[in-house]
């Protein structure tokens, strides 16, 4: 048997997986207890909370790719405004309404969590 920890939308969990040869039926699979998500991001996402009023977060988990906009341009509707990298894909994450952006909160290469604030506008 193998141990492996998996997280899944932000939710981490333990699973034990039993080898076989293939040959038999597959077995009803464990159940996997979830642990608790580690509480870093949302300390840092919290941290900066007042820089602007609207808030833009991560819709996905993943690493941030490329920061498309500076603190205190100006952006539109669906600008992107930081770019973050999940399962080989580039995901943008846009600007949801037209303003000037505040702060930044997140630095290329940063792991990132689904529903993490990564800048604000005002």
């Amino acid at each position: 048997m193998k141990n492996y920890t998996i997280t899944v939308n932000g939710n981490v969990y333990d699973v034990t997986v039993e080898e076989g040869t293939g040959s038999a039926a597959p077995a009803a699979a464990p159940k996997a207890a979830p642990k608790a998500a580690p509480a870093a991001p949302k300390a840092a996402a919290s941290a900066s909370q007042g820089a602007g009023s609207v808030r833009i977060e991560a819709g996905a988990a993943g690493k941030v790719f490329k920061i498309e906009a500076n603190v205190g341009a100006a952006v539109k509707a669906g600008d992107p405004v930081v770019i973050i990298e999940a399962m080989k894909m580039e995901i943008p994450v846009v600007a949801p309404k037209d303003g000037t952006v505040a702060s930044i909160d997140c630095a290329v290469g940063d792991p990132c969590a689904a529903g993490q604030l990564l800048a604000t506008l005002n």
